[in-house]
């Protein structure tokens, strides 16, 4: 598995040099239909939305910007909006987000790559007072394409594809994370492990129609995709970005970021969007590396306001029809709200916060609270970041016998990291990081997990760098 990691984080390091290199040369040598790229390095100042720039920037094909400097994409879903507002699937992150990639301009597309790879070494419980300790090298990643184009006047057309080779890195069982519990490997429930992500994380299309400078009407398709369900997903949040592990609360607010057939209906209005999705309402299967059945039995709502450049909240419920594979005749009803906050000190020097609160009802008096806060501060080469959690759950998601039906356990876990970048190459980022969790167990569950289990583990982190 080790031999694996290194593998892809040396592929990874190829592909990007090779963006990179394109890049350069068409930099270097653009002409008015040539691909144009804007600076990968350069940070966006100025947070507030210029319709006008926006629909120059979509004419660059015209001939109306020849230098490849200064020309910035609009949103995915719509032409009136910051790209930096981009989240997962239709989500939104607060204007002042910073942004990690690689962007090119053809006579007619613009395109935006970017990702996150881990090599690292995770350890749970290291001090064996519970009998779930597990240790694993392994390398968490993620990639991600974007492509878009102005159709007409008022018209957007957008593609994203997101691939993971999580089930190459991992295996088929994950990676270990102490009170980790969803999905399922060879037919058995997976805890105390986050599961793989699937190869096909994303296959989308959108189509947006502005309406006018204030609204606009978007349509969205992915198989699979994401429903308007929940916060932004956690590898796409700035505010857990440095951190390898999934949160715990994963299934109690972002879980359906993939999801193997999604229909998604936006308005927005001013800073305020309502959405409704119709969706496939199960988990993805074990086989990790095709496509599952599309469904479209469970639905989501969700309001989101970006009340300044700085802020994204939203407020969404989802009615999801038989999640879990082993538990089929379970539905659930899942209600999540969130504040995302980003601040800019100054173009290298940012902090970035998430707080997330996410609540599942199994009906029948089964209801389980979630709540998250996690931070990341980032200081030109250095970063620290910290993330708490408090997640309810049950005997039968932690796989345990012996409790009453109705047993719920308060589950609390602190995790604290920092990195350091000590490399800069090709446009991408390599930095080294350690990180550090200490979980609070219940009483009934501290003869088997003990009352206090660490967590450690250290990594090397490449990523395309700021732009």
């Amino acid at each position: 598995m080790k031999n694996k990691s290194i593998l892809i984080i040396l592929t990874a390091m190829t592909v990007f040099g090779r963006i990179y290199s394109q890049h350069e040369h068409h930099h270097d040598h653009n002409t008015g239909d040539s691909v144009k790229v804007t600076d990968t390095l350069k940070t966006k100042q100025d947070s507030s939305v210029n319709i006008k720039e926006h629909e120059h920037n979509m004419d660059i094909h015209n001939g109306n910007n020849h230098s490849g400097h200064g020309v910035s994409m609009p949103h995915l879903y719509s032409l009136s909006l910051d790209m930096n507002r981009n989240g997962s699937g239709t989500g939104w992150l607060p204007d002042n987000s910073p942004m990690y990639g690689y962007m090119l301009h053809s006579s007619k597309w613009m395109f935006m790559f970017h990702g996150n790879i881990f090599l690292r070494y995770t350890a749970t419980d290291v001090t064996r007072k519970g009998k779930f300790g597990a240790a694993k090298w392994d390398a968490p990643n993620w990639f991600m394409g974007m492509a878009q184009r102005k159709i007409n006047s008022n018209g957007l057309l957008s593609f994203k594809i997101m691939l993971s080779l999580d089930r190459a890195t991992e295996g088929g069982d994950g990676y270990p994370l102490l009170f980790q519990s969803g999905e399922t490997w060879e037919g058995k429930p997976l805890v105390n492990r986050q599961h793989p992500h699937d190869l096909f994380a994303e296959l989308s299309a959108g189509y947006t129609h502005r309406l006018s400078s204030n609204w606009d009407i978007t349509g969205y398709f992915g198989y699979p995709g994401e429903p308007a369900l929940g916060p932004v997903a956690f590898m796409h949040r700035v505010s857990s970005h440095n951190n390898p592990d999934a949160p715990l609360s994963h299934h109690w607010q972002d879980a359906s970021h993939i999801t193997f057939g999604v229909a998604t209906l936006g308005l927005r209005y001013k800073i305020f969007r309502i959405e409704g999705s119709a969706f496939n309402g199960s988990e993805p299967d074990e086989e990790r590396w095709g496509f599952d059945k599309p469904k479209f039995n469970s639905y989501s709502w969700r309001v989101s306001v970006n009340p300044s450049p700085s802020l994204a909240l939203q407020l969404s419920q989802g009615f999801i029809k038989s999640p879990e594979a082993l538990a089929p005749e379970v539905d659930v009803t899942r209600t999540t709200a969130s504040v995302i906050h980003s601040f800019n000190f100054s173009r290298l020097n940012n902090i970035n916060s998430t707080f997330a609160w996410g609540y599942n009802d199994k009906g029948h008096g089964h209801a389980e609270h979630s709540f998250l806060a996690e931070s990341n501060l980032q200081l030109n080469r250095f970063a620290v970041y910290s993330r708490y959690e408090f997640v309810q759950k049950d005997p039968d998601e932690l796989a345990l016998t012996g409790f009453g039906h109705d047993a719920v356990f308060d589950i609390s876990a602190l995790t604290l990291g920092t990195n350091y970048r000590f490399m800069q190459f090709a446009g991408a980022d390599l930095s080294a990081g350690i990180q550090g969790s200490l979980y609070f167990t219940p009483k009934e569950l501290q003869p088997l997990y003990g009352k206090n289990p660490v967590s450690i583990q250290v990594y090397l982190k490449l990523n395309p760098s700021g732009m």
